[in-house]
Parts: C-alpha cells; sequence; structure tokens
C-alpha cells in the first residue's frame, strides 16, 4: 500500500505530518505499557523481524499500482498475532522507512500517509481482538471467524485510510470514485489470502510449539491474556 504520488499536494500534505505524529505517538505508548510485561531486548528483538517481514512484503512480494494506490500483501494481522501491537507498529513503519529510502525515494513525501494508513488499522485490530478473542483464549486456539474478523478490520481500515487521503486530496468526483472502487476491489483479494496464512501460521505455531518459550513472539500466542 503505497499513496501514488500527486494525490495530496501542497499544503495539504501537512495534515498527513500530524496524522503520523499521532499514530507515532500511539506506538510509543503501545511500547512503554508492554515493557511492564517484557524487557526492551525482546521489544528490539520482535521489532526487528515485524521490519524484515514487513520489508519482503513491500519489496518481494508482488505488488501492482492499481487506481489511487499499489495492492501490497501486507499482512497487518498476522504481524499482530506473531509480534504483538507495538513491535508490529515499529516494524511497520521502520519496514516502510528502510524501503523508501533505499528503493522508492519518490515515496518518502507521502510517508506520513503511507504510515498513517497502516498503522491506524493495526490499533484498531488491537481493539478488535480485545473484544472478540475472550482473555482465556491464547492465539492459537482462535477459529476462523475471527481470524477473519482481524483481517477485514486491518485490510478494510487500510482501504478506508486511502480512500480519505484521494478524497481530500481531489475531492468528490467521479474519476475518483472509479479509483478508489478499483482499488478497493482489488484489495479485497487480500482479506481472502490473510486468513488463510494467519490460520495456517496458528495451526504450525499450536503443532510445533517450540517457540512456546520464545521472547521473539507474542506472549499470548501461547497464553492467555
Amino acid at each position: 500500500m503505497h499513496i501514488e504520488p500527486g494525490i495530496v499536494t501542497g499544503t495539504k500534505i501537512i495534515v498527513s505530518y500530524a496524522t503520523a505524529a499521532g499514530s507515532a505517538a500511539c506506538a510509543l505508548r503501545l511500547a512503554i505499557r508492554s515493557l511492564s510485561q517484557q524487557h526492551a531486548l525482546e521489544l528490539v528483538g520482535k521489532s526487528a523481524i515485524a521490519t524484515g517481514l514487513v520489508f519482503t512484503f513491500f519489496e518481494v512480494f508482488p505488488h501492482h499500482a492499481v487506481g489511487v494506490s499499489e495492492v501490497h500483501l501486507i499482512l497487518g494481522s498476522t504481524l499482530f498475532l506473531l509480534f504483538g501491537a507495538a513491535p508490529s507498529a515499529f516494524g511497520l513503519a521502520i519496514g516502510l522507512l528502510i524501503q523508501g529510502f533505499f528503493f522508492a525515494p519518490f515515496d518518502l513525501p507521502q510517508y506520513g500517509m503511507n504510515v498513517t494508513t497502516l498503522l491506524v488499522p493495526l490499533f484498531a485490530v488491537k481493539a478488535l481482538a480485545s473484544r472478540i478473542v475472550p482473555e482465556h483464549t491464547p492465539y492459537v486456539d482462535l477459529e476462523y471467524r475471527q481470524v477473519l474478523a482481524l483481517s477485514i478490520g486491518y485490510q478494510g481500515g487500510i482501504v478506508a485510510w486511502v480512500a480519505f487521503w484521494a478524497f481530500y486530496g481531489h475531492g468528490l468526483s467521479a474519476d475518483t470514485l472509479s479509483s478508489i472502487a478499483v482499488f478497493g476491489g482489488a484489495y479485497m483479494l487480500v482479506i481472502v489470502v490473510e486468513p488463510l496464512v494467519d490460520l495456517a501460521m496458528l495451526a504450525a505455531a499450536k503443532a510445533f510449539d517450540g517457540l512456546r518459550e520464545s521472547s521473539l513472539v507474542e506472549h499470548r500466542l501461547y497464553g492467555a491474556a
């Protein structure tokens, strides 16, 4: 997911700086809270792994420009289930920044929009998980409907933010509506794939629980809240 250059220009782009700053503040708040349950090195380790995965999602996995943005297989709910909210947020933000600096410098002016579009849906997934996953249920025991809800929450949030930036930049017009519809339709394919990836990952973690005592995965993967 990258907002195409030229969608939001001029002074309008200042709003993206504000939303990105707000997203960064939320991520830092989550990190500070998580430090009461884990060592700082554990947070750094999980964030580093998440960063590597995010870079892979952006640069190695197939991606195509569709409408107002690009369609990437960004496995946001997968990251959340494996590493938790704070490491996933850092992974998304840092992975996106690395990709921009070294492979897509033309995307750097849109960094504020892109990082907001990635992080805010992640925070929504965390809130959703707290509502639909009972406290005594480890993530490896999630059902398909729960995993699907998390995936829809993340990917739907991305589509909603892309639509916001498109309308904000270009206004309400037939062309903008058409571009958003094309992008949204293509992105729904990710919702088909992501829950299956999540279920396969959770099944593998449950069958081979060598990571149960690992500090490099989210404790909820195997344990209760």
